[in-house]
C-alpha cells in the first residue's frame, strides 16, 4: 500500500494529539487508565498532549500526508548513564502532576511500562501509533511502521513496542515482533504486551 508519509513538526502538534485521543478512547488500556467514558472525553487527550511533548522534543512523530494517522518513536541507546535513569525516575510523577494529579494510574503506567522495557541494546521505540478510527483496518498503521522498521533493517537496528490491545498485537505479530518475556498484567486490568523484533536480511 502506498502511503505518504512526512516527519511531524511543532505544527503538527494539535493533529498528533487529535489523532492518538481519538484513535485510543476504546482501547483497554486507555479505559483502565481513565475509567469512565465521561472522564476519559474530558482528561485522555492531556496526557496524549504529554507524549506528544516528549516524543517531538526526544524523538521524532511521523505523519500521513493526509493526516489521517501518526507513529510516535524514539530512539533508545544501548545504555543510558545514571543522571538520565534518576530523570526516568522522576518522569512519572511529573507526568500524573502535569496531566491529572489525582490520577495515580497515570504514574503508575509510566512506571510499568518503563520497569519492563529491554536495557542493553539500541534499538527504536515505537511509543504509539493512532489511526483516525474512521480509517483503521486500511494497512495505514501497518504502512507506518513499515516505514521505520525498513529502515532498522538496513542498519541492523531492533524496534520494541508494548501492545495495548489483542487486535493491535494480532497487526505487531504480522510485522515481525514477538512477545519478549511476560505479558505486564495492570492491576485490576487489562494486559500489555511487550513486543520486540530483530532487523532482517
Amino acid at each position: 500500500m502506498g502511503v505518504a508519509i512526512r516527519a511531524a513538526d511543532e505544527g503538527d502538534r494539535e493533529l498528533v494529539v487529535r489523532l492518538l485521543d481519538e484513535a485510543f478512547q476504546g482501547d483497554p488500556v486507555s479505559g483502565w487508565v481513565f475509567p469512565g467514558e465521561e472522564y476519559r472525553r474530558a482528561t485522555h487527550h492531556r496526557l496524549m498532549a504529554a507524549f506528544t511533548g516528549i516524543v517531538l522534543d526526544e524523538g521524532w512523530i511521523d505523519v500521513t500526508e493526509d493526516g489521517s494517522a501518526c507513529a510516535l518513536w524514539l530512539s533508545v541507546p544501548a545504555a543510558e548513564h545514571e543522571s538520565e535513569q534518576d530523570a526516568a525516575d522522576e518522569g512519572p510523577a511529573q507526568l500524573r502532576a502535569a496531566v491529572d494529579p489525582g490520577n495515580e494510574r497515570v504514574e503508575l503506567i509510566a512506571r510499568l511500562t518503563a520497569e519492563i522495557h529491554p536495557a542493553g541494546r539500541a534499538h527504536e521505540y515505537l511509543w504509539m501509533i493512532g489511526v483516525a478510527p474512521e480509517r483503521q483496518g486500511e494497512g495505514i498503521g501497518s504502512a507506518l511502521v513499515q516505514h521505520v522498521l525498513d529502515r532498522c533493517d538496513r542498519e541492523g537496528l531492533p524496534a520494541y513496542l508494548e501492545a495495548s490491545s489483542a487486535r493491535s498485537r494480532a497487526l505487531y505479530e504480522r510485522l515481525g515482533f514477538q512477545l519478549t518475556g511476560r505479558p505486564l498484567d495492570l492491576p485490576n486490568g487489562p494486559q500489555m504486551w511487550p513486543m520486540w523484533r530483530e532487523p532482517r536480511g
